[in-house]
């Protein structure tokens, strides 16, 4: 299976927002739109907040330049292994063990969770978002495929693209309840940060994303 990886870690852009969402980092920080470069709508921002109950975060990554980049590099370069440094991470203030990150890598067909198997049994569900978007409380997935005249090949065939939303917890904690709020929220910032990317790629289309994430489920093909 390859993965030729541009680990793309988020939870994003906070400082973008500090007058519309009161927040902000501590003395002679960076605003956090030049750190993660403004990949969190303001719905998203909220999204962010509710599920890790704050305003105030931890950050850290290295932006949608270096993420662009690795991704078109792995494109050019088949069977290039992992190991990029994270597009933007966010943890508590208070603990910055808890939060949330986003990755981004190449994927092969054969990562696609739609397979035949009864997912929902096991507490995911399946959104009509991109070429497939699924989550559970753990983690949200967004499989899309792009076209843009910086990814070599992709005008005969897309580039398949996944992002990957992993919710961080101490070794203590407990992950969020498997609600649809908590989902949906998954999917509202990993949609967001997903959109930034493809447009940052120059995706056709935005690599078939909508403006705004889909929270309409569907079946599983094991279900149907």
């Amino acid at each position: 299976m390859r993965r030729a990886s541009a680990s793309v870690s988020t939870v994003l852009a906070f400082g973008l927002l500090l007058t519309a969402c009161g927040g902000g980092g501590g003395e002679g920080e960076r605003p956090v739109a030049q750190k993660c470069d403004g990949s969190l709508s303001p719905t998203a921002v909220g999204a962010l907040e509710t599920v890790l109950g704050t305003k105030e975060f931890q950050w850290g990554g290295t932006g949608l330049e270096r993420t662009a980049k690795v991704l078109i590099d792995d494109q050019a370069t088949p069977g290039r292994a992992p190991g990029v440094p994270s597009m933007c991470e966010a943890g508590t203030a208070a603990d910055d063990r808890l939060g949330i990150s986003v990755d981004f890598r190449l994927h092969d067909g054969d990562d696609l969770f739609d397979d035949g198997t009864k997912w929902t049994a096991q507490g995911r569900h399946l959104y009509g978002m991109g070429r497939e978007a699924s989550t559970d409380n753990e983690s949200a997935y967004l499989f899309v495929g792009c076209v843009s005249p910086q990814l070599k090949g992709s005008d005969k065939q897309p580039t398949p693209i996944e992002g990957v939303l992993k919710f961080k917890k101490p070794a203590q904690g407990a992950y969020p309840p498997n609600t649809p709020a908590t989902r949906e929220a998954y999917l509202t910032v990993l949609h967001s940060v997903t959109l930034a990317v493809v447009k940052k790629l120059g995706c056709e289309d935005d690599a078939g994303l909508p403006g705004k994430p889909v929270f309409t489920e569907k079946e599983w093909r094991g279900e149907q």
